[in-house]
């Protein structure tokens, strides 16, 4: 199934657009990871007609609207995003789902990167295990799990590599495989040659093969070849355009400032685009049939 709109990320930005397609009676997708940023915020007084709620508040009423729509959300990570022309692939994993234009609203990360993160990647340094296990039959490899998909990521690592370590940054619910080396560790920097070599955290050094990190997003630059961005924004118009043609941006990703009524604000204009674009290709499709 090709589908009208692809959007990802379930916050503000990317539930106001899936909203707004479904109006519009468009095909859509909305991939999610649950993340509960919005959540953990103590009180929200600057959203419009709605103030003086918890953040776990109004997410429920976000949740509550788009199920009363028939909306749901796809929760799974996207990792890449690549134009094919006149339709985007999106790899989640093993699968490719397709879509005519696509919505990235995927918030921004927080925190620094790893030292050497940057440089080794696709050196060594990865971010989807079920997309790259295959390169690290019996080799060494080690999972820094910024959440719990990173343990059903280091599950399918045990068995095809030779050794895993699970590094977790978070209370970790452990369901790994008893084969898995949990060690509880800050990481500070991966080293390498052209390839890398090595692990380096606070108390210990360990010799890998590769270094799969699982945050909740992955970069939008990492995320989708060729697009523009500037510092960890990705670059857009007053349309929320990007320089891709028919990939749109909305919310943190696309620039400060980081407000929850702007992002929905965006996720609305990002649609908009998208509509217009979908009505362009298909009023030249028409045409191209006289």
């Amino acid at each position: 199934m090709r589908y009208d709109i692809a959007i990802v990320g379930d916050g503000p930005a990317g539930l106001a657009a899936s909203i707004n397609a479904k109006i519009r009676n468009k095909n859509i997708i909305l991939f999610g990871s649950g993340s509960d940023k919005l959540a953990k915020a103590p009180s929200i007084d600057n959203y419009l007609g709605i103030y003086d709620v918890s953040g776990a508040q109004l997410k429920d009423k976000f949740i509550h609207h788009i199920t009363e729509m028939g909306i749901e959300i796809t929760y799974e990570r996207v990792n890449n995003v690549y134009s094919m022309g006149d339709y985007f692939s999106l790899a989640v994993g093993d699968k490719t789902y397709e879509a005519i234009t696509v919505i990235i609203a995927t918030g921004v990360q927080y925190g620094k990167m790893i030292k050497g993160e940057d440089k080794y990647l696709g050196k060594g340094v990865g971010y989807c295990a079920t997309c790259d296990a295959g390169l690290y039959r019996d080799k060494v490899v080690a999972i820094i799990g910024y959440n719990h998909e990173g343990e059903e990521d280091a599950n399918f690592l045990s068995e095809i590599a030779s050794k895993v370590y699970y590094i977790p940054m978070y209370n970790l619910d452990n369901k790994l495989d008893s084969s898995i080396e949990i060690i509880n560790d800050k990481p500070v920097e991966i080293q390498g040659e052209k390839l890398v070599n090595k692990l380096i955290l606070k108390e210990r050094e360990l010799d890998v093969d590769g270094v799969f990190i699982m945050k909740d997003s992955v970069s939008p630059s990492y995320m989708v070849p060729g697009l523009e961005v500037e510092g960890p924004h990705i670059k857009t118009d007053r349309e929320m355009r990007t320089n891709i043609d028919g990939l749109y941006a909305a919310g943190d990703c696309a620039g400060k400032p980081y407000q929850y009524l702007k992002s929905a604000g965006q996720g609305q204009m990002a649609v908009s685009s998208a509509i217009s674009q979908l009505d362009k290709l298909r009023i030249n499709k028409i045409e191209s049939k006289k």
